[in-house]
């Protein structure tokens, strides 16, 4: 039975989720598609701030695959930004738009980026916009970019990643998540430990819970360490958690986090 729940889950063409709002809760929102439904990471964030007694009233929209663009023609969407009240906004691209040629990034996903950014801010002046840096595919983009061998790698397509998230906070005075420098972290010094699912894009669950402890860091900026384990042996959990808040921390200035 749960995995059918999991499966429907998944396979819903939208989806909007909450926890219980209260009054005195910090109201932070999730947009974006499979990299953030996949596991529930809106409610990983949510496990891991109720063990450390921080009050988070956490929503999200989602579809499967969409775009930047696409959100912003969200009648709803644009209606939750504008009329109610948010103090953080999480916004995440497709996997493999932000791998593209430079050209193409600048057409096609900084203006939506601006206008999302835009339109929290006329609900939420204060609000602060979070760019969820994903991360490469496991050997380079399983979205054939034509004439762009630069994605055809991992390498390749990790920094392309990194480059327009980056882009995208400084437009924006906002600040990046950035899962995918600690994404190519782990790998690099754990290829044992299993970040994607079989299809070489997804996140399985450990990746899941290394991109909760990277949002968690940006939005409370603290050191910690939680019980919330999702599960995993608490060598790996701390190891998880330990390597987030550093690339964290030792990357304040690149990730606009003052």
């Amino acid at each position: 039975m749960k995995r059918i729940i999991a499966l429907l889950f998944m396979l819903m063409p939208c989806a909007v989720m909450a926890q219980e709002a209260k009054q005195d809760s910090l109201r932070l929102l999730f947009v974006g598609n499979s990299y953030t439904y996949y596991n529930d990471l809106p409610q990983m964030v949510y496990e891991i701030a109720k063990t450390k007694k921080k009050k988070l009233s956490v929503r999200s929209v989602t579809k499967g695959g969409e775009r930047l663009k696409g959100h912003l023609n969200n009648e709803k969407l644009r209606e939750m930004l504008t009329s109610e009240k948010w103090d953080f906004v999480i916004l995440q691209e497709q996997s493999s738009a932000p791998a593209k040629q430079t050209e193409t990034v600048i057409a096609d996903i900084y203006p939506a980026a601006k206008s999302l950014d835009s339109l929290i801010h006329v609900g939420s002046p204060d609000a602060k916009t979070i760019f969820y840096m994903t991360w490469g595919h496991k050997y380079g983009t399983t979205h054939k970019i034509e004439n762009y061998p630069l994605a055809y790698t991992y390498e390749g397509m990790q920094e392309r990643i990194k480059t327009t998230y980056l882009e995208m906070t400084y437009q924006n005075n906002a600040v990046c998540a950035p899962v995918g420098m600690a994404w190519q972290r782990v790998r690099q010094e754990r290829p044992d430990y299993q970040l994607y699912i079989h299809d070489c894009s997804h996140p399985s669950k450990l990746g899941t819970y290394l991109a909760a402890n990277v949002i968690y860091t940006v939005l409370f900026g603290e050191r910690y360490q939680t019980t919330y384990t999702a599960g995993f042996a608490s060598e790996k959990a701390e190891y998880i958690q330990r390597t987030a808040q550093e690339t964290v921390f030792q990357n304040k200035d690149v990730l606009n986090i003052k």
